[in-house]
């Protein structure tokens, strides 16, 4: 009788660690216009904290494990630090004139960072914040892409019309894929077998086989009742099983879903105004997108990709990372 007491205490124990909810996720979204970082509960989708930060926050990222944010302020070429527990601004790094996107390597120890006006990407590193490497690249680079073994990065460049693969080991420009006009986003599938490229103007998106590094498919976009100048590919994300890519697609106002082994378009989410860039929760079941004229997030559900709310941000809405825990 003893020992069965002892087993239900210890039960009885670990019960309230049973029942306890779900920490909530928090969603992070850069405002460009009124130099703030909005912080969302992913749980309540409710705005909990406005940060002001330095002027014209527009690329957004979170360290691996979830305890800083980085935030591209543009017009002040350089990168904030941001402590996640008391949200506040902790330190900064060196940039780059007009940081605008960057990404974190996989060890989280190298931030890759796009300086739209003097065609660089700067590799920075995060523990000594300093820089390690200035890689020219073409002409207005902006988007950054990161492959899931670290070795490659891509960065695309606006002007020049391409992606520029940089293995990461000698930071050197390994391949240069020439896709559609204003290239603005890059991105992995999970297995590292390619890299989806988004191209603003000339609206599609280029999908280039990482291992020819050549475009083995284009994917176009056709809503009804818009004209083809109004669809304008730009934030991507791949979900993490590989199989659905959702593409932000600018004025058209809508999120496309695509199968990602077809390249077909299964269905156009109807969001905000100027939808422009994604992240997804942790677990997968939703995505965000940042609504730039309506000035706030869109939740969708990746069962159904359906929205689930709308929630109002600040001005001019530009990026969004999510907290891993």
């Amino acid at each position: 009788m003893h020992r069965h007491m002892c087993l239900l205490a210890a039960a009885a124990a670990a019960m309230p660690f049973l029942i306890q909810p779900a920490w909530a996720n928090m969603v992070y979204v850069s405002n460009e216009k009124d130099n703030t970082v909005t912080v969302v509960d992913s749980k309540t989708m409710e705005v909990v904290k406005t940060i002001n930060v330095g002027q014209r926050p527009r690329g957004i990222t979170i360290s691996h494990d979830g305890k800083l944010i980085y935030v591209c302020a543009s017009d002040d070429d350089t990168v904030e630090i941001i402590d996640a527990a008391t949200n506040e601004i902790v330190g900064s790094l060196p940039s780059g004139p007009d940081p605008e996107l960057f990404v974190l390597s996989p060890d989280g120890k190298t931030l890759y960072v796009a300086n739209e006006d003097d065609n660089l990407v700067t590799a920075i590193d995060i523990e000594g914040k300093n820089v390690i490497a200035e890689i020219p690249v073409g002409v207005e680079p902006e988007g950054m892409g990161v492959s899931p073994d670290g070795k490659t990065i891509v960065n695309t460049s606006e002007t020049t019309n391409m992606a520029h693969f940089i293995d990461t080991s000698t930071h050197e420009i390994t391949d240069n894929v020439l896709v559609d006009s204003r290239p603005r986003f890059a991105e992995f599938k999970p297995d590292g077998s390619e890299v989806w490229v988004s191209a603003e103007i000339g609206g599609t998106v280029s999908v280039i086989d990482n291992n020819t590094r050549e475009v083995k498919h284009k994917i176009t976009f056709e809503v009804q009742g818009l004209r083809s100048e109004q669809i304008q590919p730009v934030g991507i994300r791949i979900a993490a099983d590989g199989k659905k890519a959702y593409v932000a697609l600018g004025p058209a106002n809508r999120v496309a879903v695509i199968n990602t082994q077809t390249y077909e378009v299964e269905k156009y989410i109807l969001v905000g105004q100027r939808v422009w860039q994604l992240a997804f929760l942790p677990d997968g079941k939703t995505i965000i997108s940042t609504n730039g004229l309506s000035n706030d997030i869109t939740f969708i559900d990746t069962a159904t990709d359906e929205p689930i709310k709308s929630v109002t941000v600040g001005q001019l809405p530009w990026g969004v990372a999510v907290s891993p825990n």
